[in-house]
């Protein structure tokens, strides 16, 4: 069985830090794509960031861009996503989701715009809370 455990979340002032997790189960690590996508109520979902695990490239939304940090532990199956400088439009519920590349296409999926669209993802979390208080 497939699953994206998130983790992490919380309740942090503005100008504050969190880390998110995201454990995974159920499939090969490395042959995958992991995005964290945020959405906040009212708004639609959009992407933060993505890490290919066959190559560990990244990419990051403008949003989160200079403020943000994913990074994977192979050793644990898990992704993380570090966010500093947090601002109360921060405020969201995060998820993450895997998405299967290979080694020819994961340079693709982050070069064009297929990272940022939550349908080419195959497998999602059930997403945790960050609230950034001003």
């Amino acid at each position: 069985e497939v699953q994206l455990v998130e983790s992490g979340g919380g309740l942090v002032q503005t100008g504050g830090s969190l880390r998110l997790s995201c454990t995974t189960s159920g499939f090969t690590f490395g042959d995958y794509a992991i995005g964290w996508f945020r959405q906040a109520p009212g708004k639609e979902r959009e992407a933060v960031a993505c890490l290919t695990n066959t190559d560990s490239h990244t990419a990051y939304a403008t949003s989160m861009k200079g403020r943000s940090t994913i990074s994977g532990d192979h050793a644990k199956d898990t992704v993380y996503l570090q966010m500093n400088n947090l601002k109360s439009e921060d405020t969201a519920v995060y998820y993450c989701a895997a998405m299967q590349v290979t080694r020819e296409t994961a340079p693709l999926v982050l070069q064009g715009p297929a990272w940022e669209v939550a349908s080419m993802y195959n497998y999602w979390g059930q997403g945790t809370q960050v609230t950034v208080s001003s």
